[in-house]
């Protein structure tokens, strides 16, 4: 895995608009991080995306919210259960 940068370079407003792309390259491949300034003056942060974790407890509160599958989905998960449990024992002989 790419390790990623975790300080943070100051670039102007105006360098970052003349050279945007290249920017978010930098961001995007290197990890790069910068805050943008304007007048001397933090602007804002240009930092890479993150992928949004999802945590069991998060699952298991949308649960309550959810429509109760019905009994055909069941039945398709038991299937798939039972052939992938066979498939798993044929395996391990």
């Amino acid at each position: 895995m790419k390790s990623r940068t975790t300080a943070k370079s100051r670039i102007s407003a105006t360098e970052a608009s003349r050279n945007f792309s290249d920017l978010l390259s930098r961001v995007r491949y290197r990890g790069e991080s910068f805050i943008v300034e304007r007048g001397g003056e933090p602007i804002c942060e240009i930092i890479p995306a993150r992928p949004k974790t999802v945590k069991g407890r998060d699952l298991i509160g949308l649960f309550p919210i959810l429509p109760r599958p019905d009994d055909e989905y069941f039945e398709a998960v038991a299937d798939h259960v039972r052939h992938n449990a066979t498939s798993t024992r044929k395996k391990r002989q």
